[in-house]
């Protein structure tokens, strides 16, 4: 739902009960309030479990029946993935969620006692206040594969900045052992690129190999886009090669690392992408 600011203010009435919660990973702390902000009973912390989410909801009715308030909202400053479950369980349940602006939480207790500090107690009265003033919003929670394509697409940002993690690495480890490997293949994810770090990393493993040797790698695998021309600038750069010689058998176990890291994510995320695919041909 998109609600103005006024619309939202009129969704707290007289009738409403207004909870704001601090979200944690284990422990969830939350207080009551009516829609002038007078706070009705103490504060109420609970486990982030099915027991706890339903003494929670056990917690509001019995307030809801003492203050006789006909609906509830809730109020929550989303952190991290901790607020998925509890949201999901009172949606189940029919509760009204709601989500304020972290930035906003930060300024309205620095406004109310110039205060930044993070504290269990002092937070859920800024965001009950804060829902009360209609700044809030409600939380997108698609379902069906609306829900699917969600979470894979944030599996694919992931693999991608894991992937991009990886890449730097091997920037790095070239940058060291073999910076003029770049020079003959521009482009060190080209699958004859790879082959060949598989056999021979170092400027040194290169030229012992040599040229013949490396062809044939290429040949066996039948890519034409590479030869013998290539196979020899190869083994000339390598000769010529300012890379760090000392720590040579690390330097090839830690390609053998990079290689097996980089094979598994981009398995990962071709997995990830035909997923995808498969899930956008649901869509209606």
């Amino acid at each position: 739902m998109n609600y103005k600011q006024n619309e939202k203010i009129n969704q707290v009435k007289e009738s409403t009960l207004v909870v704001g919660i601090d979200i944690g990973s284990t422990t969830q702390y939350a207080r009551a309030f009516d829609w002038r902000g007078i706070e009705l009973g103490k504060v109420f912390p609970f486990s982030n479990s099915r027991e706890g989410f339903e003494s929670f909801k056990a917690w509001m009715q019995r307030l809801q029946d003492k203050y006789k308030k006909s609906d509830v909202i809730v109020g929550i400053e989303p952190t991290g993935h901790y607020w998925f479950d509890l949201g999901a369980y009172l949606e189940d349940e029919g509760i009204l969620l709601v989500m304020v602006n972290p930035y906003a939480v930060k300024q309205t207790k620095e406004l109310d006692d110039n205060s930044q500090s993070k504290n269990d107690r002092k937070d859920p009265k800024v965001i009950a206040k804060l829902v009360t003033e209609g700044r809030y919003s409600a939380p997108y929670t698609p379902d069906g594969v609306y829900a699917d394509l969600r979470i894979m697409v944030a599996n694919r940002k992931r693999l991608i900045r894991e992937l991009t993690q990886i890449k730097n690495r091997f920037a790095r480890w070239f940058a060291i052992y073999f910076p003029e490997y770049k020079d003959v293949f521009g482009d060190y994810e080209a699958q004859s690129s790879m082959l060949l770090l598989k056999k021979a990393c170092t400027p040194e493993a290169i030229v012992e190999l040599g040229a013949e040797k490396i062809n044939q790698i290429w040949r066996d695998a039948k890519l034409r886009a590479v030869g013998m021309k290539r196979a020899t600038s190869l083994c000339e750069t390598a000769k010529r090669s300012i890379g760090l010689k000392k720590g040579s058998s690390a330097a090839k176990y830690e390609m053998k690392l990079l290689l097996e890291d980089y094979e598994y994510k981009k398995a990962q995320l071709d997995s990830v992408m035909e997923e995808i695919e498969s899930l956008c041909k649901k869509i209606p």
